[in-house]
């Protein structure tokens, strides 16, 4: 929410003074005095007393009504709502407006006006009528956008005239909201999910020592250990109290892989290959944070989002919803990168450690793609949807062809699809998990193995 107060005859444009009040003479007033002005001159050409008279008056009115509109000293605050902050594509959002009078005085006829982007839609206005001292008035609108992005709204305009419509006097506030598009987010459904680190997740384990389910190798007793956790013979071995180390579970990881070459998408708009990839990224990072993992989202450029640590996911002490709320913000805004290879986000996951690898793609040549092939090697399970611009060029009809490049990830290990013009992410997500179940886990050299799911 955003407020600010603001008096009608010192706010923010008043530099000029009366001068640049005379400039909000409008049409009406304009006319009025250009007609009192000529009846004067008239009037002193042909000697007419009475029609200098009306020509004074007529060129007198709107000036008296511009110096009374500017000397008005009422004030009023203004605020706005945004309900919600953030919104997926192709929702709608309402913006809540509130205008306060804050002085003695009433107001006259106030025309409220919020500036927002053209891809918004219209720009809102609004007619309030006289507002009384203390009073208030609330109006709304709504926005939508179908292109993800951060959009600024306002800052907010209060148009001011005379009850005579001579002059109107426009007055702006200095602050202003942003609204957050972020991408569309399908919701997955749950499948058994392989690649999984011990602690959390559908495929725990949970390795039992000796002295049970906690690691043996011991360490100094603290103020405030449990008793019961005195490991006795470690104590008599080195003559001081020694208590068994709890075991600390590692949560499942997932890292989202997000191809952002400029080279690998053609084509632009909502229905283009790249959004359809940033949505499905979205949607697998929603879905993964629900499902407990820590999850990170890399690009081809090696960056990653969020970056708790140097690893960049988001651990147990974040929690989930402000976890995909950053990660929602960054894809809101991200675009096509200026990188030709995939080879930065390759050196990422070489030096990480294992977890389930989900990849979006672009177009992919054959370098590139035995570089994503390789990165089947640092992941516990990995799935990649690849998307041909050259297929989505072609529309709705478009076929995915048995591109070489797939079946190089496949037999890299890699759970591969080719993904149709307007597919469905959820579609998708169940063959991803039926095309492992009917070709069962594909062995790795030197690696775990598993499939999708």
């Amino acid at each position: 929410m955003t407020a600010g107060g603001m008096p009608a005859g010192s706010a923010e444009g008043d530099k000029g003074g009366l001068r640049t009040a005379l400039a909000g003479l409008t049409t009406r007033g304009r006319s009025f005095l250009a007609a009192g002005i000529a009846a004067a001159v008239c009037a002193y050409v042909l000697g007419q007393g009475d029609l200098l008279r009306v020509g004074l008056l007529l060129a007198v009115l709107p000036l008296v009504c511009t110096v009374v509109l500017f000397r008005t000293r009422y004030r009023v605050a203004g605020s706005r709502r945004l309900s919600p902050a953030r919104v997926p594509a192709g929702a709608e959002a309402r913006v809540h407006l509130r205008m306060d009078n804050v002085s003695r005085l009433p107001t006259g006829l106030l025309m409220l006006q919020d500036r927002v982007p053209y891809v918004l839609g219209p720009r809102p206005r609004f007619v309030l009528d006289r507002v009384e001292a203390g009073g208030r008035r609330e109006v709304s609108y709504r926005v939508r956008s179908d292109l993800r992005g951060r959009y600024p709204l306002g800052p907010l305009q209060l148009r001011l005239t005379d009850p005579f419509g001579m002059c109107e006097l426009t007055r702006s506030f200095s602050t202003y909201d942003t609204l957050t598009v972020i991408p569309r987010v399908e919701a997955l459904p749950p499948v058994r999910l392989t690649g999984e680190a011990k602690g959390y997740g559908d495929g725990r384990h949970r390795s039992v020592a000796l002295a049970g389910e906690d690691d043996v190798i011991p360490r100094g007793y603290r103020h405030g250990d449990d008793l019961r956790r005195v490991h006795w013979r470690s104590t008599a071995r080195y003559g001081e109290l020694m208590v068994r180390r709890e075991e600390q579970p590692q949560r499942a990881r997932c890292t989202v892989l997000l191809d952002t070459r400029g080279t690998g998408f053609r084509g632009a708009g909502p229905d283009s290959a790249f959004e359809w990839a940033v949505s499905g990224a979205a949607s697998t990072l929603v879905h993964m944070l629900e499902r407990g993992f820590s999850v990170r989202l890399l690009t081809d450029v090696g960056t990653s989002v969020p970056g708790e640590g140097s690893d960049g996911f988001a651990g147990a002490s974040q929690e989930s919803a402000d976890a995909a709320g950053l990660m929602m913000d960054t894809l809101a805004v991200i675009g096509h990168s200026d990188g030709t290879g995939l080879s930065r986000a390759y050196d990422v996951l070489r030096g990480g450690s294992e977890g389930l690898l989900v990849a979006f793609l672009g177009d992919l040549d054959e370098e590139q793609a035995a570089v994503v092939a390789k990165m089947r090697r640092r992941s516990g399970a990995a799935v990649a949807f690849v998307l041909d611009s050259t297929v989505w060029a072609q529309g709705p009809g478009g076929v995915p062809a048995g591109d070489i490049r797939v079946q190089t990830l496949r037999a890299a290990g890699w759970t591969a699809l080719a993904v149709p013009p307007g597919a469905s992410l959820t579609d998708l997500w169940r063959q991803a998990d039926h095309a492992r179940t009917t070709a069962g886990p594909v062995p790795v050299t030197g690696t775990t193995t598993g499939g999708w799911a």
